[in-house]
């Protein structure tokens, strides 16, 4: 059985972009019910950039880069999980869940004693994934016009 290897990436390295523009251009897509234009990819990024992040993870499996995730520090304690993405060809075989494990330990050496996140009523797998991993829904902490629940965590 092959085994997934989360690295620690600048979020501006290759893999890292070319993660992010598969998962943006996959949400877009959903949202819309079409194929993402590489204009609107763009858009995403520079409306929501990666910048900021504190530190950003690739998931690789077989030698193949196959998912990421990143998380930013909002304020001493909390942290927020951002584009975390498994490409679809690979779902159900635990890479979102070792991105969440690393993730989380990552947030904790930061100080962070818990960790929150914003998602769509569309993206029922990852919905799934956080209430296994023990993501409670709380109230909105934000207005990003895409939101539809927010989960949080203790750490």
């Amino acid at each position: 059985m092959t085994t997934w290897t989360v690295q620690p990436v600048a979020p501006d390295s290759p893999a890292a972009v070319r993660l992010i523009r598969t998962y943006l251009a996959d949400i877009i897509g959903r949202y819309y019910g079409r194929p993402a234009t590489d204009t609107e990819v763009d858009r995403a990024i520079a409306d929501d950039p990666t910048d900021d992040l504190s530190m950003f993870f690739v998931a690789s499996r077989g030698g193949r880069d196959l998912g990421c995730a990143g998380f930013r520090m909002v304020d001493p304690k909390t942290a927020e999980l951002k584009r975390l993405f498994i490409r679809s060809d690979a779902r159900g075989l635990g890479g979102g869940a070792a991105l969440l494990v690393t993730v989380e330990a990552a947030a904790v050496s930061f100080g962070a004693s818990s960790i929150r996140l914003d998602t769509r009523a569309d993206l029922v797998e990852a919905r799934k994934l956080y209430a296994r991993h023990g993501y409670a829904e709380v109230p909105a902490f934000n207005d990003d016009r895409y939101a539809e629940h927010w989960f949080e965590k203790r750490l």
